[in-house]
């Protein structure tokens, strides 16, 4: 479904991605882990749209979509989470996710979609009326995925969705990346909690200060004792 070749991403002088390449396929969960500042986040927003590489190709489902603007991006299928939740906060949790539709012309399914989202979140429809910076953080969290959701990804790319939030809710928020897997879309997921991604990931990649180190499936990164002394918390 995504295949990035070689690219190279750069802020000013600063090389923030070097040759890096990885693969999604349909279905997937694949999960990005690496410290903060190894350009995990950089990468997510080059695959959509708002970073451009120097160097390199990405092609989603066989087309290139280097030097798409975003918007042609999220219409072909991607949708972002972005790392901090960035939802509107002046904005009621309903306005925030008739937002994500904002590209859609089908009124009727948007309306069934904003259904399904509900489901998804019950503590969303309990707060729909509310100003959404009013919101905790997990349910800002919650926000920001419906949001992503109501765009009808096909693949959809998670930036961080655990930080800064208390254990409980962190599980909620990965059997629901989870359940919207199973219900057919794919997932892209950066993530610095390294045991959490790998729980529920098929497969994983290293990043390494703008570089792939490792990469093979969920299983195997689980069990490499690189990555158990740098992100398992010891071998």
């Amino acid at each position: 479904m995504l295949k990035v070749n070689n690219i190279d991403v750069y802020y000013g002088n600063i090389h923030a991605l070097k040759d890096v390449s990885l693969e999604v396929n349909e279905g997937e969960i694949v999960t990005l882990i690496g410290a903060n500042g190894a350009g995990k986040s950089t990468l997510l927003k080059t695959l959509s749209g708002l970073l451009k590489p120097k160097s390199g190709h990405i092609l989603y489902q066989t087309q290139q979509i280097v030097g798409k603007p975003a918007q042609t991006i999220v219409k072909s299928g991607i949708s972002h989470v972005p790392e901090g939740r960035r939802v509107f906060s002046n904005m009621s949790v309903e306005e925030n996710l008739e937002l994500g539709a904002f590209l859609r012309k089908d009124r009727e399914n948007i309306k069934k979609d904003l259904d399904y989202v509900y489901e998804l979140f019950p503590i969303l429809d309990e707060r729909r009326k509310q100003l959404s910076g009013t919101l905790s953080g997990g349910e800002q969290q919650m926000l920001a995925m419906g949001r992503a959701l109501m765009a009808r990804p096909k693949l959809l790319l998670m930036d961080e969705p655990s930080m800064g939030l208390a254990p409980l809710i962190v599980k909620k928020i990965f059997e629901i990346i989870q359940t919207v897997n199973k219900e057919g879309t794919t997932v892209l997921l950066v993530e610095q909690n390294a045991n959490m991604a790998l729980s529920i990931a098929d497969r994983a990649y290293v990043l390494e200060t703008g570089k792939i180190v490792l990469s093979g499936s969920a299983k195997e990164l689980q069990e490499s004792d690189k990555v158990k002394e740098a992100y398992l918390g010891g071998a």
